[in-house]
């Protein structure tokens, strides 16, 4: 085989797996731009490894995984993942790279902020176990553990991951649904028809960034607001926003709300919906993680 035609050999192989690679990096990270600079340094890598390899889906996973573990044990990882009120980056699957995902449930706003409460070893070992079927020996390579250890966190990764997937069981229409009927009642201020939409053990969560939402339009919190009550109320108070445009599409495979000025998102809103009721509120805020929600081709191509 010539240079050149083992180059593009090269190319096709990578971009074949490269939907998988992204899907995995923005899981394991929360961040459509982080998960965007692994693949890139990915790519790199791959294009610079002259040894024959058995399995480059393997490989190539083995090499994403290690990177976003080395992401997640940075400092400024550990202090934005800290914060009670940080939410994963929605994402647009199509312009983000990941259209070819068909499982909803892995990348639904509630199963990704349940994986950010997992440990990264967790996280890692529950995403290649269920979603890349490596073997526990192969994963215990991986993240430097026994076996028997990788076992374990899977175990507590799938306990603590369990609300969040039963949060992605109810039907496009239905979520739909309450997605505009609190649309709906949150513009109207009105707090009674908010309360028959959430579920009594309901939690909002809004994340404006590290300090806070930005241009005052958005009141922040810091903590989780938890109780239909309370959330009703909150929201009929700072529903009041004028000015602001308010478009549905799809996020993380859901139908959402976006919030915009003109062309530039300001927020979006998306929903836990379990058995008729909405439990989660994900209202994120924060501009600068916003960003790919205003322009196509969220991920670059390997140059």
């Amino acid at each position: 085989m010539t240079a050149s035609r083992a180059e593009s050999e090269s190319v096709r192989t990578f971009q074949s797996l490269r939907h998988e690679l992204v899907a995995l990096a923005y899981r394991m990270l929360g961040d459509a731009g982080r998960a965007e600079d692994v693949v890139q340094e990915a790519w790199l890598r791959w294009s610079r490894h002259e040894e024959a390899v058995e399995s480059a889906r393997a490989f190539l996973v083995t090499v994403v995984t290690r990177l976003c573990l080395n992401e997640l044990s940075s400092a400024r990882a550990r202090r934005e993942e800290s914060r009670t009120d940080r939410l994963p980056e929605p994402v647009d699957l199509t312009e983000a790279g990941m259209a070819r995902l068909e499982v909803v449930e892995q990348v639904s706003m509630a199963f990704l902020v349940a994986l950010e409460r997992l440990t990264p070893a967790e996280r890692a070992v529950l995403l290649l176990h269920e979603v890349f079927d490596f073997s526990h020996l192969e994963i215990a390579a991986l993240i430097e553990r026994t076996p028997a250890t990788s076992r374990k966190l899977l175990e507590r990764a799938r306990r603590r991951v369990a609300d969040g997937r039963r949060l992605v069981t109810a039907s496009r229409e239905e979520h739909a649904r309450l997605l505009a009927a609190f649309v709906r009642a949150a513009s109207a201020g009105d707090s009674a028809a908010l309360l028959d939409l959430l579920a009594a053990d309901a939690v909002l969560v809004t994340d404006g960034g590290e300090k806070g939402v930005s241009d005052g339009r958005f009141r922040n919190l810091r903590q989780p607001l938890t109780g239909r009550s309370r959330i009703a109320r909150f929201i009929a108070a700072v529903s009041a926003q004028r000015g602001l445009n308010v478009s549905f599409r799809e996020l993380n495979g859901r139908a959402a709300a976006l919030f915009s000025r003109e062309v530039e998102p300001l927020a979006a809103l998306l929903l836990g919906v379990d058995r008729g009721k909405i439990h989660r509120v994900y209202f994120h805020a924060d501009l600068a993680r916003l960003r790919f929600l205003g322009r196509a081709g969220g991920v670059r191509q390997p140059s």
